[in-house]
């Protein structure tokens, strides 16, 4: 990687991505793009927990690790993790990927289903798949917004869905990295783009059309490396008009930046 300029659009990761990207000689460029915030009013987990009460949820979906942590905070907040945890012993608890079962684990919470890699709406639903859900109903953790296609395909098997929202996504309140990124990109000084959620895509675009530089964009992105974490990144790539140069197998930051190394050595 000595001397390629890798743009890296994760947040929370972001910080340890571009030290893994300037250990192997590249020059990690930080442009955030997502910003979790924080979204569960302290009233909503109380009448969650009456409607679960009065009718148990026959299975829970947890989806993502900074989601299942915000509803356990705002419960222990609460001073109703107790319930919480007695209701959800007696549910199908059902995790999307690794970063909810650390959640899980941490609570000591059963987990019953697990889905496979590359842990998409796909995969809980097919990790499901044996479940009967006919008049069940069923509690979803969203991610930062709701999964339509999680819930459309719960409800054609006859289940009563209900999302929990823990979190939103948002722009960052400072864009100007992102501004960079795409004066960065317009003078040709970027060799690799790291894409690790379909919502970074989503907001460089927003900043781009606010700057009325989104025209141009694809193509930019086109002539680089660009990196996708896993299938649900790569089709909001593809929406755009972005081939992804690789896809992490599995969907890892290891295995991604391994694949970025090999693809930006072959680019030389």
């Amino acid at each position: 990687m000595k001397g390629k300029v890798v743009a890296i659009l994760e947040t929370r990761t972001g910080a340890h991505l571009g030290e893994l990207i300037a250990r192997r000689g590249g020059t990690p460029l930080l442009a955030p793009a997502l910003d979790e915030v924080p979204d569960i009013e302290p009233q909503a987990v109380v009448s969650l927990l009456n409607r679960w009460r009065a009718n148990p949820y026959r299975m829970v979906i947890f989806q993502t690790g900074v989601g299942t942590r915000a509803l356990f905070q705002a419960a222990d907040t609460l001073h109703l993790t107790d319930g919480m945890l007695q209701l959800l012993a007696q549910a199908t608890v059902v995790v999307r990927g690794p970063k909810p079962v650390g959640e899980l684990n941490a609570r000591q919470v059963r987990i019953d289903i697990r889905a496979a890699s590359p842990f998409t709406t796909e995969t809980v639903l097919e990790a499901i798949g044996g479940v009967a859900l006919e008049g069940a109903a069923v509690l979803v953790q969203r991610y930062g917004a709701p999964n339509r296609a999680l819930h459309e395909a719960l409800a054609a098997r006859g289940a009563s869905v209900e999302e929990i929202a823990t979190y939103r996504w948002a722009l960052p309140k400072d864009v100007r990295p992102l501004e960079e990124l795409l004066d960065a990109l317009s003078a040709a000084r970027v060799d690799a783009v790291l894409f690790t959620s379909a919502v970074q895509i989503q907001n460089l675009y927003a900043v781009a059309e606010a700057g009325g530089r989104s025209a141009q964009l694809a193509g930019q992105l086109n002539r680089l490396v660009v990196a996708s974490i896993g299938p649900v990144c790569s089709q909001a790539l593809k929406a755009r008009g972005i081939d992804p140069t690789f896809e992490a197998s599995p969907p890892k930051l290891g295995p991604l930046v391994a694949a970025l190394e090999v693809a930006l050595c072959g680019a030389t």
